[in-house]
């Protein structure tokens, strides 16, 4: 199932690396936890990518022209 939005699926993923950095996970729950964050991530970077597009799209120069800049942080 596809996260429902980025803010969801960020707040999920550094729940998931608290609960991997606390050691109290067996092998296999913190295996699942890790596939798990491995998919919220990919999810993530992949939002962030949309939006940098969206961003560089939208800066546009004082005669209209667009001009794709970098997104910078």
């Amino acid at each position: 199932m596809e996260p429902m939005n980025f803010d969801a699926s960020l707040a999920k993923l550094e729940e998931i690396v608290a609960e991997l950095e606390s050691g109290q996970l067996s092998l296999e729950e913190s295996l699942a936890m890790f596939e798990q964050g491995v998919a919220l991530s990919v999810f993530c970077q992949k939002e962030l990518k949309k939006t940098e597009s969206k961003v560089s799209k939208l800066i546009q120069k004082i005669n209209g022209d667009i001009e794709l800049e970098p997104f910078e942080d």
